[in-house]
């Protein structure tokens, strides 16, 4: 049970005062409120730094509590939580494994009734006490969320889980089936109490793979977060028997990077020298592999099979980021090194034998600047270096 001298307003301003503080160093200091230990001070202040960036909506709320390092990376940041919460709606749901809430909590808010388990008896008190505190009526159940749905006869508009993807050695897996709990093998019940499921899983987790362990895959979404793939969602309607959608999007500061088609879609694939200008995947196309889709629908050519740059005499609305080309080089060329000769510039590697590093060092090229230059491999094998300029990201994607 987390102790509740954390909730007097003495601590939490004491919480808020030392926020920018270096956790280590704090520690040192000793607590000075002898009812509470430093470690659970260390724990609520850890939260709270990272509450700030990844919970907004939590961090700015009195009377939140945190829990363990471990259980706030694992869990859904308030961007990716809401997101979830627009895929779903109904009268009722259950989140299979509920963890600190977050993704309750945001989902929640699309229903008229919603249920929340999670084994872990602390996590469980914890997550209570922040639902009461957000005034948000969820029903918490401190029960294995299997165990639950198969002694009830209630059903459900939505299921939500999200499996642990450690084994019993901490070690990380990639497989439904080797996580827990173990969703391959549970679908017959979770279909018996709902015909929508949503699944959160790991960013490494294998698309392909991942369609043919789970049945009626209708969906997969990739989500990102300033070009960092943090999840996967798998949306499973039952009896779907088609080919599932693959959607994209990648939350930027100033904008949302949207795209989307069907893994069944087939298109021939152009190439090209570079044009007028360049195009770069985020990381959540990247992640999707729906190269072909994304060349017809944005009317771009790519560099080369394995380069994933793409370029066209249009600028085009594309969902990554936008330059305009200003010169372009064989990498052999005898003048490469005189045109690189005190340079500035933001460096990027695509499909090339050497790396960022080497090539800085090789170059003496200065980092930062206006300029950025793409080594990367174009039509016939062509080792190329691309000068660009990058373009504001004023067009809608």
């Amino acid at each position: 049970m987390w102790n509740q001298a954390l909730l007097k307003d003495e601590v939490e301003d004491f919480l808020r005062k030392n926020l920018q503080k270096d956790l280590p160093s704090l520690l040192l200091k000793g607590s000075p409120f002898p009812e509470i230990s430093i470690q659970e001070l260390g724990t609520q202040l850890n939260g709270l730094q990272i509450a700030r960036k990844k919970f907004p909506e939590l961090f700015q709320t009195s009377g939140i509590l945190y829990p363990p390092k471990l259980n706030l990376e694992q869990t859904s940041s308030e961007v990716t939580a809401k997101y979830k919460a627009e895929l779903v709606s109904g009268q009722n749901a259950i989140d299979m494994t509920g963890g600190m809430g977050i993704d309750s909590y945001f989902l929640s808010k699309q229903f008229q009734q919603f249920d929340y388990c999670e084994i872990n008896s602390e996590l469980a008190q914890l997550a209570a006490h922040n639902f009461k505190t957000l005034q948000t009526p969820i029903e918490v159940h401190t029960e294995n969320g299997l165990h639950f749905l198969a002694e009830i006869a209630e059903t459900y508009d939505w299921i939500y889980t999200d499996p642990a993807r450690r084994d019993e050695h901490g070690g990380k897996v990639f497989r439904f089936s080797d996580c827990t709990p173990d969703i391959p093998a549970n679908l017959k019940l979770l279909f018996q109490r709902t015909n929508n499921i949503l699944i959160k899983s790991s960013p490494m987790m294998d698309i392909s793979a991942g369609i043919k362990e789970l049945d009626s895959v209708a969906e997969v979404h990739i989500v990102a977060v300033e070009n960092e793939v943090k999840e996967l969602l798998w949306i499973l309607h039952e009896n779907f028997s088609g080919k599932p959608k693959i959607k994209t999007i990648n939350f930027e500061k100033k904008a949302v990077q949207s795209f989307e088609a069907s893994s069944s879609e087939v298109w021939e694939m152009e190439f090209s020298a570079p044009q007028t200008y360049l195009f770069e995947p985020n990381a959540a196309i990247q992640k999707s592999g729906l190269f072909a889709q994304l060349a017809h629908q944005t009317q771009t050519k790519k560099l080369h099979p394995n380069s994933h740059i793409f370029t066209s005499e249009d600028i085009v609305s594309f969902p990554g980021r936008k330059f305009q080309i200003i010169d372009s080089m064989a990498f052999n060329s005898n003048d490469l090194k005189k045109k690189l000769k005190g340079i500035k510039a933001n460096v990027t590697t695509r499909n090339f034998p050497e790396s960022v590093e080497n090539i800085r060092k090789k170059f003496k090229i200065k980092e930062g600047g206006k300029t950025y230059l793409f080594f990367t491999t174009g039509p016939g094998e062509q080792k190329l270096v691309i000068f660009c300029e990058k373009l504001n990201d004023d067009l809608k994607n």
